[in-house]
């Protein structure tokens, strides 16, 4: 019995025409997913009408009230009606889809809005009387006289009620008010210069106010960092690099943190393409791989990152959410992220970030505080700090004399050896970022005393950095030694992908994998990275075209090369337990000042901790 085709009817359907409200509906669908779409739309057009001060007031999660007030150009009385039709904007003529300079430019957020909720504008513009105007499941009703002294009030109330179906995919109201907060974030990154409220109204009243970021001063990268403090705290502020970086067209800036301030996760990750948030796999894959070689695959680098070029060079007319961008030149924007994060992280030497520091204070147990009346309080101790000169000569005196009979025997057996060194130059200390050598404790720990405290450096961690770096310098200079198969190895593939294989094959040869074509969709594999060892040709080749298919550039064999590289620098670094003379150490500290990237280790770990004497005073109570 054959089965029945159930969209195939005897009467056929006749084509037509949807009515105004089915197409706003529609497009609601779209544009609004949930109440942090429609906060982002209304912010956006208050930041496209130049407004300065922009206040956001939910309640419930946005799903009873959004309002959204600005200081902007506003909306002339004779222009309300005109702003609740669909794809009527101010913002672009139409002429060229890609000349676009502000956030909207579809002209449907309002109409959808009004569509799906109880939408009611008031506004002023310059030289206009204040107007408002309201729409309630698309239907609009007439412009009224309203007070205003200057800008637009926007309000929105009971969200999809026209809709009931989609409030059964809402979320809980605190999550819903997260992803208010998430957006207003993003948008407040992207606007330093621009003062944003938040507040909660649930329940009536002024409500309570959840963010809140003044507009700041000074030149775009002090504003912006200001703002980047506020959002993403002091912390990451502290330990972010300034990134100002150009290449054809595209102009790169913001900042992103050392890859010791890292995080177990990507929701640290910012991208704005011409100011405008987006989540684009291209950029986040760039980012990864920027950080793939000071970072583990659970670890994620925190960063706020800004690409600004001509709107020619860049479609953002992608998805009705415009959170999606597409380059006319992928590999440009790509190659512009990598170069440009790795040469500020090399720039930044050895420095590691302060939370590692701040980790290790806290890890100490000072003397503890009395707690409850009668309970000694913990003491605090003041005396001045002698001079250097001083310090040295009582240092001298006190020093005990290893050559007095009986001393070893009396000291007898230690669970943790310290080594002790003298330095004949007391400067030195000053003199060096990482200061001079002092000591070393279980036999992997340098301790180098600096002008302002002290260091405290794992021996093999920092080592291995050093080893792998020398490694990767001898690599660049000499190339990748290529092992020639007896037989070469024949790999069946697609058209589509033997094609996209072979457009990169020059890439490949340089890190000593070399294709070539073999009749048909079959490449023939010649030669293989010969420190690789023994390779399985056809995986290698599908995991390429699988990273080409989701990056759009492969960078695999260079992965996997420098894995090694990474393993090799690991057993040939000094290990753990070795005893090192003064001069040994200084030599590494030296070493480590020279070379990028040694704050952390091969696996994204600190080498080093540096704490303050102010805040080594603090914990034996001396301040």
């Amino acid at each position: 019995m054959q089965a029945v085709d159930p969209k195939i009817s005897e009467n056929r359907a006749k084509i037509r025409q949807l009515d105004e409200a089915a197409i706003n509906r529609i497009a609601a669908g779209e544009v609004v997913e949930r109440p942090a779409s429609a906060v982002k739309e209304l912010v956006e057009n208050a930041v496209d009408a130049g407004a300065t001060r922009i206040d956001i007031a939910y309640a419930d999660g946005g799903k009873t009230l959004i309002r959204v007030t600005d200081d902007g150009c506003g909306i002339p009385p004779d222009e309300l009606p005109l702003a609740l039709s669909r794809h009527a904007t101010s913002k672009i003529d139409g002429s060229d889809l890609l000349d676009i300079h502000t956030f909207g430019f579809r002209g449907e957020a309002l109409p959808s809005l009004g569509s799906v909720g109880r939408l009611t504008i008031t506004s002023r513009a310059k030289g206009h009387d204040a107007a408002e105007i309201s729409v309630s499941g698309s239907t609009m009703k007439p412009v009224k006289p309203a007070a205003l002294t200057k800008g637009t009030i926007v309000e929105l109330r009971d969200l999809f009620y026209a809709t009931p179906a989609r409030l059964k995919f809402m979320r809980t109201d605190r999550a819903e008010a997260q992803a208010i907060t998430d957006v207003i974030k993003r948008l407040a990154m992207a606007e330093p210069f621009v003062a944003f409220t938040l507040r909660d109204v649930t329940g009536g009243g002024e409500g309570r106010i959840t963010f809140r970021a003044d507009a700041e001063t000074g030149d775009l990268f002090d504003a912006l960092h200001g703002r980047l403090a506020r959002i993403l705290g002091k912390e990451f502020a502290e330990n972010a690099l300034r990134i100002d970086a150009t290449r054809e067209g595209l102009h790169l800036t913001g900042y992103a943190a050392l890859p010791t301030y890292s995080r177990g996760s990507a929701v640290a990750q910012y991208l704005f393409v011409n100011g405008r948030p987006v989540r684009d796999k291209l950029l986040v894959g760039a980012l990864r791989g920027a950080y793939a070689d000071f970072l583990s695959r659970d670890r994620h680098p925190a960063v706020a990152l800004f690409i600004d070029c001509d709107p020619q060079l860049v479609d953002v007319n992608v998805h009705p959410a415009k959170s999606e961008v597409r380059f006319r030149d992928p590999g440009l924007a790509r190659g512009l992220i990598v170069t440009g994060l790795r040469h500020a992280l090399a720039e930044a030497g050895h420095r590691a970030s302060t939370t590692v520091a701040g980790a290790t204070l806290g890890a100490f147990r000072p003397e503890p505080t009395g707690v409850g009346e009668g309970q000694p309080s913990a003491r605090v101790y003041q005396m001045d700090r002698p001079s250097l000169a001083a310090r040295t000569m009582a240092y001298a005196a006190q020093a005990p004399s290893f050559n007095t009979p009986g001393f070893a025997e009396a000291a007898g057996p230690v669970s943790a050896r310290v080594e002790v060194f003298e330095n004949d130059d007391p400067q030195a200390a000053e003199d060096f970022p990482l200061g001079a050598a002092r000591g070393q404790v279980h036999e992997n720990y340098i301790i180098a005393q600096t002008a302002t405290g002290m260091v405290i450096v794992d021996q093999h961690a920092a080592h291995e950095r050093l080893v792998y770096e020398k490694l990767k310098r001898q690599m660049a200079e000499n190339g990748v030694a290529a092992q020639a198969l007896l037989i070469p190895e024949i790999v069946e593939l697609s058209q589509g992908d033997c094609s996209r294989l072979l457009n990169v094959a020059d890439d490949l040869s340089q890190l000593g994998l070399t294709i070539e074509p073999f009749g048909g969709g079959a490449v023939a594999v010649r030669e293989t990275p010969a420190i690789l060892g023994e390779v399985n040709a056809e995986a290698m080749l599908k995991d390429i075209l699988d990273e080409l298919d989701d990056l759009g550039e492969s960078q695999l064999v260079k992965e996997k090369i420098e894995a090694i590289l990474s393993r090799v620098a690991c057993h040939g670094s000094i290990r753990s337990g070795r005893r090192m003379r003064a001069e040994e150490m200084n030599a590494l500290l030296r070493e480590m000042e020279a070379t990028p990237h040694s704050g952390q280790c091969n696996h994204g770990r600190p080498t080093y901790v540096e704490l303050k004497l102010s805040d080594i005073e603090r914990l034996f109570g001396r301040t």
